[in-house]
């Protein structure tokens, strides 16, 4: 018996929605980065890509645990001396809660080309409202 090797015309993009409400985050993460790669499917093959959409609502209702909130911090630099940038996750959640799920799944995608790929599938929005129902997203989990 041969090894199935999947094929760029048999890929099949779905929709998938999560309400992200009441969630933590890192739990959330994972679980919409390989709905992204496409790992969840029994057809899956590292070098096709065979991610599919999530749509995720309900981006300012997401939890952290413990003291997370005030101790998880996010760093940037710009390159020059003294550049160097923070930020706490409570003053990204305040200023742009999709921000926070957009950055971890980024974190749990892997460094390579197709990263950008399955970073453009993904689409957050902070409340209950979404532009996405003619597509008729599925339940992810």
């Amino acid at each position: 018996m041969r090894t199935y090797q999947q094929k760029t015309v048999d890929t099949k993009h779905d929709w998938y929605i999560v309400d992200a409400a009441g969630l933590r985050l890192g739990t959330l993460a994972v679980r919409i980065a390989r709905a992204l790669s496409g790992k969840h499917k029994p057809t899956w093959t590292p070098h096709i890509d065979d991610g599919d959409h999530v749509v995720v609502i309900n981006a300012e209702k997401i939890e952290l645990g413990g003291n997370k909130w005030d101790q998880k911090v996010y760093y940037r630099h710009s390159g020059y001396p003294g550049g160097l940038r923070t930020k706490t996750a409570r003053e990204i959640h305040d200023k742009h809660p999709e921000r926070l799920i957009e950055m971890a799944v980024r974190g749990m995608l892997p460094t390579n080309r197709m990263r950008d790929v399955h970073l453009n599938r993904l689409r957050v929005f902070a409340g209950e409202q979404h532009t996405h129902e003619p597509q008729k997203p599925q339940p992810l989990f």
